[in-house]
């Protein structure tokens, strides 16, 4: 027979196994959440850019082009009539072609003359300059061109428009100038000389 003795005895027994498997539980339950908690992923990304550039490049043949940065590397322009010996009513053309680099972005072209320099001659010459469909600039393709600087205009006018340049020097503007010294010009023109520079001034889009 079982005492009520032996029965609270046994009693005991069983609450302190269930304290310990209790506790063992939150010890597992932890350990599992830590583990987890451990685990981690990253993804990341990256670029790298490198600036385009913008670069045009000028001939006086309409075919071989280089750089002409300075006026002090101004290419010669080739004029059919050579004006060392111009007199009254004498015009004379010559081509300079601009176009992009290879690699450059496209832009665009505004001509813009510079103070002309010599013994006066400047101040009897007149010029005009237009935008020719080929690299034949004469008297012909000059009368059908796109004008850039109206006829007559004096050695210090500029461009009043700009001309575009595709990228990479898919294309190229052929500029066609024609100088006169006009019927009208004094004997006191006689023997003076000019010289005269003109920038393309080239801006990317």
């Amino acid at each position: 027979m079982i005492t009520r003795r032996e029965v609270r005895e046994r009693r005991r027994l069983r609450s302190r196994r269930l304290r310990a498997v209790l506790a063992g539980g939150v010890v597992l339950g932890i350990g599992v959440a830590a583990t987890l908690a451990a685990w981690n992923d990253s993804e990341y990304g990256s670029a790298s850019f490198t600036a385009g550039k913008f670069d045009i490049v000028g001939a006086v043949d309409g075919a071989t082009f280089s750089n002409h940065a300075t006026a002090g590397t101004a290419a010669t322009l080739n004029f059919q009539l050579v004006p060392t010996a111009m007199a009254p009513g004498n015009s004379t053309s010559a081509l300079f072609s601009v176009k992009t680099a290879n690699p450059s972005v496209a832009g665009t072209v505004q001509l813009i003359a510079g103070t002309p320099t010599g013994t006066g001659l400047a101040a009897h010459l007149t010029y005009g300059v237009r935008t020719i469909a080929g690299t034949t600039c004469n008297s012909t393709t000059y009368a059908a061109g796109t004008a850039v600087v109206a006829d007559g205009s004096a050695l210090t006018a500029g461009g009043a428009t700009t001309q575009a340049v595709t990228a990479n020097g898919a294309t190229q503007v052929n500029y066609c100038f024609a100088v006169t010294l006009p019927l009208a010009a004094p004997n006191a023109a006689q023997g003076l000389t000019m010289t005269q520079t003109w920038q393309f001034l080239g801006t990317s889009s």
